[in-house]
């Protein structure tokens, strides 16, 4: 077990093997610490094939998330533009979009559901036919527009709310 960060520094393979062996003991903050300190003094490219391989070989283990604190992806000379922070500033940029996207298109389905449900609602208000409280529940709670759209349509014809849900339903 390697807690020192000077030890560490000295073989940075048999540290690393250290941390991945003793990750769930009680001494892996100190191992990792160690580990986290002498790869800083690490060449880069030694130091980011060493960091990576501890992060697979911890997973998603408690240590595994101890190390990705310690060890954040980051850039060295922010606001230059080299091309690490342009990659790094890209996958932001995309994940935002792409979460935006996502949120959006959830967001217009679940109100397209919402407004549907309240089509078949008012309708069948319109039409004078009593709707128990389990039947607007069960209509309200639907997000399935294909099904809304089956109700909707029966809605006009039915004489009892319960007749929207006959047939496939």
């Amino acid at each position: 077990m390697i807690i020192d960060a000077e030890e560490a520094a000295q073989d940075l393979t048999m540290a690393t093997f250290s941390a991945m062996t003793h990750g769930s003991s009680r001494d892996a903050t100190a191992i990792l610490d160690a580990l986290a300190l002498a790869l800083a003094t690490a060449a880069p490219e030694t130091s980011a094939y060493y960091a990576e391989l501890l992060e697979i070989g911890l997973g998603n283990s408690r240590a595994g998330e101890t190390w990705r604190k310690l060890m954040p992806i980051r850039t060295y000379f922010p606001g230059r533009g080299t091309m690490i922070e342009q990659a790094l500033l890209e996958g932001e940029e995309k994940g935002r979009a792409e979460g935006r996207a996502e949120g959006c298109a959830e967001g217009l389905a679940q109100g397209r559901a919402s407004e549907r449900a309240l089509m078949v609602l008012r309708v069948l208000r319109n039409r004078d036919i009593a709707v128990p409280p389990e039947i607007r529940e069960r209509v309200s709670g639907c997000k399935d527009l294909d099904t809304l759209e089956r109700w909707l349509d029966r809605a006009f014809i039915v004489s009892e709310a319960d007749e929207i849900f006959s047939g496939q339903d």
